[in-house]
């Protein structure tokens, strides 16, 4: 089978960039850089137009001129493949609500779906039913729906957002999670006993238990502290700053009860707005985010910037919690989520779209979107539960990278087969 793939991967890293990094490379990559190369076990051979029409994440469905000469440029990148390759299917990542990728979603649909036999969306983002309905005048949501009329095939990442492929008509839909390379597969060996030591000394603590040197410098730091997460874009809605609040309330709870520990957050991510930064700076500056008095006070927040590769790792190894309280408009599966399962990181986030679907049935690290109170909590009550070794389990059962390639080979091959 034959695939025309026109989305792009990284740079900007992102999940939807990332996850058809790993689509492409795990289904042997573009046909036309690999000649003589058969197509892997899955059948299907790729024909890559690296669509990216953004070079920072600040540009992602922003307006640009250079974007609209960029759309007809991979267009005619499509439509030559077509004709070249012989290549009839399709395969396309729709936007999310909004607007300027939305037209840009039109133009590609009108330009290349008559030349294609079959169309296959694969939906990342979310959202866009609700969009469609609530914020767009009639004719938007008109021409929307007749670019779009019924594709052959809509892959969704969970059940929530079936409701998005069914708005527009699909003729089937199939519903595919993601799964990643084993970031962590020394778990057993190297991360599990840091994980039950550290986990130990907590439960101890309050009833007087103190750790030795050894062991002080066997587990990583301060064994009074509660080493957060928080790992992802830097924005309000993927809810760093709820994150900040609830460090701040965890700490003055722990400090009311008159408790020895603390939690210590660690920030990762890059900020897509000054404006955002600049208040991130200022409110790690005010005394409840701050440990000690006076001039030898010291902040209960490390910002990292971007981690990736081996910073990315000591990050989740180095944590007892992940802290992912989104709310994000386009929020689609929280790929986050699933690297922290990886690790055997508990995970306090937010019940929001698709992000329960992730996580084990009636989980205990839930709670409601924009809720500090609620996050300080669980902050607290999830640093004393052993959630290592399941969660890591839940991970190998439910994310592999193999199950996840082959889930969507089988979903693209139905539409020739069918």
């Amino acid at each position: 089978m034959k695939l025309l793939i026109f989305a792009h991967t990284p740079p900007p890293h992102h999940g939807q960039s990332y996850m058809v990094k790993l689509m492409l490379d795990g289904f042997g990559g573009d046909c036309r850089r690999q000649k003589g190369k058969s197509p892997d076990g899955h059948g299907i051979e790729c024909y890559h137009v690296n669509a990216r029409f953004s070079k920072t994440l600040e540009d992602v469905g922003e307006f640009q001129g250079t974007k609209i000469f960029l759309i007809l440029f991979y267009c005619l990148q499509a439509l030559w493949c077509r004709l070249r390759y012989g290549v009839t299917n399709l395969y396309y990542v729709p936007a999310p609500g909004k607007s300027v990728a939305v037209y840009r979603d039109w133009l590609v649909m009108l330009i290349c779906r008559p030349f294609f036999k079959n169309i296959i969306l694969h939906w990342h983002a979310a959202g866009l039913a609700k969009w469609l309905e609530t914020s767009v005048q009639i004719r938007s949501r008109a021409i929307t729906y007749r670019l779009f009329k019924p594709v052959d095939l809509s892959i969704v990442l969970s059940r929530f957002n079936v409701a998005d492929a069914e708005k527009l008509l699909s003729r089937r839909v199939r519903v595919v999670g993601n799964g990643i390379p084993d970031p962590c597969p020394d778990f057993v060996a190297t991360v599990l006993p840091r994980r039950q030591a550290r986990l130990a000394l907590r439960k101890n603590l309050p009833a007087g238990g103190i750790s030795t040197a050894v062991d002080f410098e066997k587990y990583g730091g301060d064994h009074r502290g509660i080493k957060v997460l928080y790992l992802a874009h830097c924005t309000r809605g993927k809810g760093l700053f709820d994150t900040l609040e609830a460090v701040a309330l965890a700490n003055a709870n722990l400090a009311r009860a008159g408790a020895p520990v603390r939690v210590q957050l660690t920030v990762a991510g890059e900020f897509i707005h000054a404006s955002e930064q600049a208040e991130f700076e200022a409110r790690i500056a005010r005394p409840d985010l701050q440990a000690g008095n006076g001039p030898a006070a010291t902040s209960c927040v490390t910002y990292l910037g971007f981690a990736g590769g081996e910073r990315k790792r000591q990050a989740f190894v180095e944590s007892d919690i992940f802290c992912f309280p989104t709310y994000y408009h386009a929020e689609s599966f929280g790929l986050v989520v699933v690297e922290a399962l990886a690790f055997g990181l508990p995970v306090v986030t937010t019940r929001w779209r698709s992000t329960p679907e992730i996580l084990p049935p009636d989980y205990a690290g839930l709670v409601d979107p924009q809720s500090p109170e609620q996050i300080a909590e669980a902050l607290v009550r999830l640093s004393t539960s052993d959630f290592a070794e399941p969660l890591r389990e839940f991970f190998l059962r439910r994310f592999s990278l193999e199950q996840y390639l082959g889930g969507l080979a089988a979903a693209i091959r139905s539409v020739e087969q069918e």
